[in-house]
């Protein structure tokens, strides 16, 4: 099976707060409290790891909080490449009831400096072969221009990797016209990458470099665009109620698993539906319980033509 290398350009301590109720203004007792590694990308890895995939991690980590993220992505099983920065690793907190969608606070991140970007695109030739897959999800640091994901794609291209990136605003349309193998997005993200409100000409734009689109729609599912202009769509697993935290990330895990153990675009499309439903589930982002990929994948009409491989069927996270 092809090796993951999964790129966090803005990771995070992602701590989750559970409260009674969300109220605005006033003093809220936290009920559980959870840390965990994150960003959009580091989610992706958990995932990846949980189906057993052959995952590294590469984010760029300082200070105290850097320590902590690659000390318990190493605590998890997975294995973190050295991208150490001048500045400190962000935080982001969630604030959940049950009840409401979640609550969102996340800081900025610190801004990288050229050397420390140069580090990144040597790390990725150093790290993937050809046939192996590289994923950037996420957000960017301050400061981050369209020229860094250009230069990731090259990096990954240059050693024969593929490359899909999972992001928003000027670093989608930058990474589809670097030519990245995959881009994905939410509808909202693609409208506004593209300019295009009309869906049609948005992936066509997304497309003009000969990536695959796929674009997620919520509760409607996904969609997803060959470069002949042939269009997949997927609905959601129907009767999952949760968490959505984190979903669209597992859904990406699910996309690159099966891209990336040679299955067809349509399937590729079912078993991110199936694992962005697993993660609404859990009510943490970044986990999913394997052993409901089954049942869920029976939910849809018509079910995964194919299994999804696993390398590691009996894989578990440390404790």
């Amino acid at each position: 099976m092809a090796r993951l290398l999964i790129v966090t350009p803005n990771p995070a301590i992602d701590v989750t707060y559970a409260v009674a109720r969300q109220r605005l203004g006033e003093t809220l007792r936290v009920q559980d409290v959870r840390r965990l590694p994150g960003g959009k990308g580091i989610n992706v890895a958990r995932v990846l790891r949980a189906l057993g995939g052959d995952v590294a991690t590469l984010q760029p980590l300082g200070g105290a909080s850097g320590d902590w993220v690659a000390d318990r992505l190493a605590r998890l099983g997975v294995p973190v490449l050295p991208w150490t920065i001048a500045g400190e690793t962000r935080t982001t907190v969630a604030v959940v009831d049950g009840d409401a969608h979640p609550t969102l606070l996340a800081e900025p991140g610190p801004a990288l400096s050229d050397a420390e970007w140069a580090e990144a695109g040597d790390a990725v030739a150093r790290a993937v072969r050809a046939g192996d897959w590289v994923v950037v999800a996420g957000s960017f640091p301050p400061g981050t221009t369209p020229e860094r994901i250009a230069s990731l794609v090259a990096a990954a291209h240059a050693r024969g990797a593929r490359i899909a990136v999972d992001t928003s605003g000027p670093m989608l349309l930058a990474a589809a016209e670097a030519g990245a193998d995959v881009v994905k997005a939410n509808e909202g993200e693609v409208a506004e990458a593209t300019g295009h409100d009309d869906r049609d000409a948005a992936l066509r734009l997304l497309a003009r470099s000969g990536a695959v689109v796929v674009m997620s729609r919520g509760a409607r599912g996904a969609l997803l665009r060959t470069p002949d202009g042939a269009v997949h769509e997927q609905p959601a697993v129907p009767g999952v109620d949760g968490n959505p935290t984190g979903a669209g990330d597992a859904a990406t895990a699910g996309l690159i698993a099966a891209l990336a153990a040679g299955l067809g675009p349509r399937d590729a499309l079912a078993w991110a539906a199936v694992c962005g439903a697993a993660a609404v589930l859990s009510p943490v982002a970044g986990e999913i319980d394997v052993d409901a990929l089954p049942l869920l994948s029976a939910r849809l009409s018509p079910p995964p033509s194919h299994p999804l491989p696993r390398a590691d069927p009996d894989w578990r996270p440390a404790p």
